[in-house]
């Protein structure tokens, strides 16, 4: 019979935030004297930091038992990373307790877990070392590792001149090869080609059926469902849910956007976002540009996106996800025909967006997730689920793919599809 293996009690983070206030005007005099005072005082009249207590995590409790693949969800600042680095002994929680039943790996960020100036050979033996493991394991684990990371070409290269894929490649590979009891996974494994990402989740199946803990971070739903029985829902610091996946997913698409068509992050403290681009707005709206929450099945729908360059140079492409109430993904759109797709982007505010056809989607609720993404390697800068949300209404107008039909009319899609019949007379067959 199965046990814990991770039981958390309690569990609360928080950090110190600081904000630096300016005065709305400074003279020439006021800064040199300001310099002058705060040499001796230790304090400049020019700024006056002010700060807050923000809580990454609150009263968080949950128990794992062994063997279970456990998923972890939630929305850009919800408390996931933060509860992962304290599982993973990176960072001590303020209250709580954590108990770890056996040895713990973790794959949390690109550039975490690796000595930069080590080549790969070195990492290997070192992190296996970190795990307690001796030489002679790690030798037994060695080439299995290299073959599955794909860079033995590079195996005595430094790690710092690692690509971002190659570096995850091997970081997982170290991490599921070397037996820990519990292996801990975040969203690193969003970088890097489809196909490892594949092999990468067939070795999570793997690792569960021998025995072995797995706790998984992702913002793809449908790894999530395919992934993980079992779902922990993290809002605000604070375990919404807990529970089998299905009911946990649909619950974190559907909540908060029953009537959110629009949705601005413009001065939220932390909105979706990386150090080159942050989302500002999402808006659905009809033809005209208005904003509405229910549109006409006939009529085509609009999906415009506001985002703000902070770092010049960079080139990246937008993407949206369409799921319907229930967590079931209708379908994934991403810019390939815009010319700004290929151009290095200039510092600035830009708006893009795209158009769902008329008769394309069915009647029902339909939930957007939108993100900024890189192609080549394939990044994802940020991935806002549930951002905004819409309903789909056929007015049986018989202009619709119903028809004249009144009763159900199952299918995520509903396309007006074009038909063609022939009508060859009996003689002619003949």
């Amino acid at each position: 019979m199965s046990h814990p293996v991770i039981q958390v009690e309690k569990l609360s983070k928080s950090y110190r935030l600081s904000h630096q206030r300016k005065e709305s005007y400074v003279a020439l005099r006021d800064v040199i004297a300001g310099k002058v005072k705060n040499a001796f005082a230790g304090q400049s009249l020019l700024r006056q930091t002010e700060s807050e207590e923000f809580w990454a995590l609150k009263e968080v409790s949950f128990e794992i038992n062994q063997g279970e693949r456990i998923a972890i969800i939630g929305r850009n600042g919800a408390g996931k990373s933060t509860l992962l680095k304290i599982l993973s002994r990176i960072v001590s929680p303020t209250r709580g307790k954590i108990t770890l039943e056996g040895r713990v790996a973790s794959l949390l960020e690109v550039g975490t877990g690796f000595h930069p100036e080590l080549t790969g050979r070195e990492n290997i033996f070192l992190n296996g070392s970190i795990l307690g493991m001796s030489k002679s394991d790690i030798q037994k684990k060695f080439d299995e590792i290299v073959e599955f990371a794909e860079v033995s070409r590079f195996l005595d290269t430094p790690v710092k001149r690692f690509s971002s894929g190659m570096y995850v490649r091997l970081a997982f590979a170290v991490a599921a090869h070397l037996d820990p009891e519990i292996l801990i996974i975040d969203e690193v494994l969003a970088v890097g080609d489809s196909s490892f990402q594949k092999k990468c989740l067939g070795k999570m199946g793997e690792i569960a059926e021998e025995g072995r803990t797995l706790l998984f971070v992702s913002h793809n739903m449908e790894t999530v469902q395919r992934l993980c029985p079992r779902t922990i829902l993290l809002d605000n610091g604070q375990v919404k849910a807990f529970g089998e996946t299905v009911t946990v997913v649909k619950s974190y698409l559907t909540t908060g956007s029953e009537t959110n068509s629009k949705r601005s992050w413009l001065g939220h403290p932390k909105p979706p976002s990386n150090a080159i681009v942050k989302l500002r707005e999402v808006r659905v709206h009809d033809e005209g540009f208005e904003i509405k929450q229910s549109f006409d099945i006939a009529r085509p729908i609009g999906i415009s996106m506001e985002y703000e360059v902070l770092q010049e140079g960079d080139v990246f492409t937008h993407s949206y996800n369409f799921h319907n109430e229930d967590g079931v993904n209708i379908f994934n759109t991403h810019d390939v025909v815009s010319e700004g797709r290929t151009q290095p982007r200039k510092k600035g505010v830009y708006t893009t967006t795209m158009w769902i056809p008329p008769n394309l989607l069915s009647e029902g609720y339909v939930i957007v997730g939108a993100a900024i993404i890189k192609i080549e390697p394939f990044t994802i800068y940020f991935q806002e689920h549930g951002a905004v949300s819409f309903n789909v209404v056929d007015y049986l107008r018989g202009d619709s793919a119903r028809g004249q039909y009144t009763l159900g009319f199952p299918g995520m899609v509903r396309p007006l599809c074009k038909w063609e019949t022939k009508h060859q007379p009996t003689s002619d067959r003949n």
